[in-house]
């Protein structure tokens, strides 16, 4: 198991970590389907883990849930400390600078729900879904995981029927990075590693375990029944 080479965006990461930053997004549901989702909570972290924003939001669609399991959110949380998305927006524009390599697990996802745009608001992204990706010659295909299963086997990281927190999650994606930095130069952990996360079963996600939560769809492609598009 070889390590793949490293694009210009990885490179950079590695060599100026103070351009490193994660960023993470959690959402309510605003509506019954998949897709509807608003922002409600948007976190900041640095490479050494230094929290620089942890802010909450308040949707201007009537939240349909919380997804309080999932997402650690709630009404009384939002409701005192939540703040318009535009103003959460400029906040979080202010405080990253244009040169920054955002690292994350599906970080293109964040991105998006935030409007940033590349080459202005940061410089390049690094997924961990797609560093982390594995072959696996059982399936003759690539395997690729979660980033609790990557913190709970390469971290000790057990985060298993915790809600998810937009801090929490960003702090893991800057840990998994400056893992996969030290596998660089340590062939032999990191073969271990990809064997590791190849072996240990993962736990099944939510919307496995939930397929509805609260009258709401999670996405569950095998049993969905809300009839939305699934865009990615």
């Amino acid at each position: 198991m070889q390590n793949r080479p490293i694009p210009d965006t990885l490179a950079k990461a590695f060599s100026q970590p103070s351009s490193v930053f994660s960023i993470d997004v959690e959402c309510v549901a605003t509506g019954l389907d998949h897709n509807a989702r608003d922002v409600a909570q948007i976190s900041l972290v640095d490479y050494n883990e230094t929290v620089m924003l942890n802010l909450y939001v308040t949707p201007v669609k009537p939240v349909v849930s919380y997804l309080e399991p999932l997402t650690g959110l709630n009404q009384s949380l939002i409701q005192s400390q939540g703040r318009p998305l535009p103003s959460a927006i400029a906040a979080l524009k202010q405080a990253l600078p244009p040169t920054a390599i955002l690292v994350g697990q599906s970080i293109g996802k964040d991105v998006d729900w935030l409007g940033l745009v590349e080459g202005q608001d940061f410089e390049g992204l690094v997924d961990l879904t797609g560093i982390y990706r594995i072959w696996n010659p059982r399936y003759k295909s690539y395997s690729v995981f979660s980033q609790d299963h990557l913190a709970k086997v390469l971290l000790g990281w057990d985060t298993a029927g915790s809600p998810h927190d937009a801090v929490g999650d960003a702090v893991k994606s800057v840990r998994l990075f400056r893992e996969f930095q030290n596998f660089q130069s340590d062939e032999a952990a990191w073969s271990s590693a990809q064997e590791k996360l190849l072996a240990v079963p993962p736990e099944p996600s939510f919307a496995k375990r939930n397929p509805e939560f609260e009258g709401v769809c999670m996405g569950n492609r095998k049993a969905c029944k809300c009839g939305a598009p699934f865009l990615g």
